[in-house]
């Protein structure tokens, strides 16, 4: 193709310029094409493609020089993912959220047995077991462990007699993780208290159901109802 150009191009050209005419002659173009041929394939290119370096070029009739240009990315490329583990894989927020929804759901079906069937054996058995107050045990440490500063003793006893000052509890409780670690001890408290409620009302024939329910948010006043409650049971059972 690009010999039937070079030859129609030197037909055009004026009869008073015959070196020019012999210069682009379809016998010296074609053996510019076999030196050029030659000099790529001695180079390590095909087709105008330089293979060392991924870049294309053309020839020029006027200096023969090869004028290289970037090729195109293909849409197509492989990119490669790499894997960069973050420091933390949940936000302190998340972790305070997490522990007091789970740790709430987790004391729910003690208290349903407790108060559903208290008589079971299978109540019996499941108060009997240590293995919730040591389960809320290391996730309150593990709370306190995210939630504890420099500045957690200094806030705690923020007077001059060492003793624990409002202002200071408050400014600590306005932390996430720390109300979420207040949130899982007052859970452990109140639950290892209904049980011992439950457990004295099994010793000593004593209505509990009422005090369990109370204890699960009102701890001191469950306490409180069961004593009353067994002091009723005890003069209601006294022979007159």
């Amino acid at each position: 193709m690009s010999l039937i150009l070079v030859s129609c191009s030197a037909a055009l050209l004026p009869s008073r310029a015959p070196s020019l005419r012999q210069a682009l002659s379809p016998r010296n173009c074609l053996s510019i094409e076999r030196r050029s041929a030659g000099t790529s394939a001695n180079s390590g290119s095909l087709s105008g493609v330089d293979l060392r370096t991924g870049h294309q070029g053309g020839w020029s009739f006027v200096g023969g020089s090869r004028i290289p240009y970037q090729p195109k990315a293909s849409g197509f490329a492989r990119r490669k993912t790499v894997f960069r583990p973050t420091a933390s894989w949940l936000t302190s927020a998340q972790i305070a959220s997490h522990a007091f929804t789970w740790g709430t759901v987790s004391v729910l079906p003690f208290y349903t047995l407790m108060v559903v069937a208290p008589n079971a054996a299978i109540t019996k058995r499941t108060m009997e077991s240590s293995l919730p107050y040591v389960a809320l045990g290391v996730l309150y440490a593990y709370l306190l462990y995210l939630s504890w500063t420099p500045d957690t003793l200094r806030m705690m006893f923020a007077s001059k007699y060492w003793l624990p000052e409002l202002a200071g509890i408050a400014r600590m409780f306005t932390n996430e993780i720390t109300a979420s670690s207040a949130w899982i001890h007052l859970l452990a408290i109140d639950l290892f208290a209904a049980r011992q409620v439950f457990q004295d009302g099994l010793k000593n024939n004593v209505e509990t159901r009422h005090s369990v329910s109370l204890c699960l948010l009102f701890c001191p006043i469950g306490v409180f109802t069961h004593f009353v409650t067994k002091l009723l049971t005890k003069t209601a059972n006294k022979p007159h």
